[in-house]
Formats: C-alpha cells, sequence, structure tokens
C-alpha cells in the first residue's frame, strides 16, 4: 500500500529538484550513493547513542534519495540495469545500517539483549525477504504476492518510532517504549512476510513444474 500510494505522492512532489540536479549534472548514481551514506551516518552515528529523533532527522533526509535517483534516470531517459542493480544494492546496505544502530544501542547503552537480538533479527530478516523474490524471480517465478511488512512499511514503522521515542530525551514520558513496540511489529511482520512469500514460491515452482512435465509428455505422445 505504501509503495503504491506514498512513493506515487512523493514522486510527484520531488520531481523539481529532480530536475534541478539534472541541470546541475548531478548522476542519479551520485544520487544513490550519497544519499546511502548519508542514511549511514546517521544511523550508525547517532542511533548507537541513543539520539533517535536526529538520528531520524539526518536519515530522513537522505532516505528520499531512494525516489530522486529514480526520477532523474527517468528524465534523462536513460534508465539502465545496472542503476536498478546499485539501487537495490544499496538499499540493503542502508537497510542493514539502520537495523545494526538499533541493535548497537541495545548491546551498549540500552543494555537489553533481548530488544538487540530483536534488531539482528530484524536486519536479517528484511534482507532473506527481499532475497526471497528476487531469487524466484530469478528462476522464472512471478512470486506474486507482496507480503504483510516490505521495505516501506518496515522503514516507516521504524523511523517514525525511533524519531518519536527520540522525543524522550526532550522530556516527553514513556514515548521511549514505541521503539521496542515497532520493533517486534516488524520483526513479526518480516516473519509473516517470509512465510507467505516461501509458501508462494513453492506454490508456483510446483505449478511450473507440473505444467512443464505435461508440456513434455504432450510432445512425447
Amino acid at each position: 500500500m505504501l509503495n503504491k500510494y506514498a512513493r506515487a505522492f512523493f514522486t510527484r512532489v520531488l520531481t523539481p529538484f529532480a530536475a534541478f540536479l539534472i541541470r546541475r549534472g548531478v548522476s542519479p548514481d551520485t544520487v544513490t550513493l550519497l544519499g546511502t551514506a548519508g542514511v549511514m551516518a546517521g544511523a550508525l552515528v547517532f542511533y548507537p547513542r541513543g539520539e533517535f529523533f536526529w538520528g531520524t532527522i539526518v536519515i530522513t533526509l537522505f532516505v528520499f534519495s531512494d525516489l530522486v535517483d529514480g526520477n532523474m534516470a527517468r528524465q534523462l531517459g536513460r534508465s539502465s540495469r545496472w542503476g536498478a542493480f546499485l539501487d537495490s544494492t544499496l538499499d540493503r546496505v542502508a537497510d542493514g545500517a539502520i537495523f545494526g544502530g538499533f541493535a548497537l544501542w541495545y548491546a551498549g547503552g540500552g543494555d537489553n539483549n533481548a530488544l538487540c537480538a530483536v534488531s539482528i533479527f530484524c536486519l536479517a530478516s528484511g534482507q532473506v525477504v527481499s532475497y526471497t523474490k528476487a531469487r524466484g524471480e530469478s528462476i522464472g517465478l512471478p512470486v506474486a504476492v507482496n507480503g504483510l511488512v516490505e521495505r516501506a512499511e518496515r522503514l516507516v514503522i521504524s523511523l517514525v518510532a525511533a524519531g518519536l521515542a527520540g522525543l524522550h530525551k526532550f522530556g516527553v514520558p514513556g514515548i521511549q517504549w514505541l521503539l521496542p513496540v515497532a520493533l517486534w511489529i516488524v520483526a513479526v511482520g518480516s516473519l509473516v512476510t517470509l512465510i507467505q512469500r516461501v509458501v508462494t514460491v513453492r506454490r508456483e515452482s510446483a505449478e511450473a513444474d507440473a505444467a512443464a512435465a505435461a508440456q513434455n509428455s504432450g510432445a512425447t505422445s
């Protein structure tokens, strides 16, 4: 849902900025690299110190590069396999930095081994959820399921909760519990999504194998 509606809205909003960067001679790949570097800096500099509000502000400023670079490529009329590969690969790096930052906080100043483990699970499951779709498509299957919690949902839930939890340092009471709740939601949602995709790939592969067998038997009869 977020991918369908939010992405379309922000694409329209960011189109003039993308056009401005093109006029300045900035390439889509440069925006992709700078955006990832900014997200990593926000996550790995601020989050391990418990500075969730400012870390989220920095990450939010750079996370929109994921929309800007694609917008630039379309305006330039040169969308490429390389650009899609680079964008997808660096998305995984950025996601790992965000949940890695949470894990570092709970392993250190946050002093909560359970939430450290949940953060690591969110990191790993997010990577595997993406891999299951990519691997299924690489063997010729449509993987016709989105799942409960995809990348957009993982980021929105985690970043909104982290930003609000950071307000605890400004005197807002009790709000720091939003981040642990969000991490548990993302962890459970990612697990459900992973199961959905594995079940879908298993069904589609069985159907494809049966269709291939029927075609072969028909050709030999």
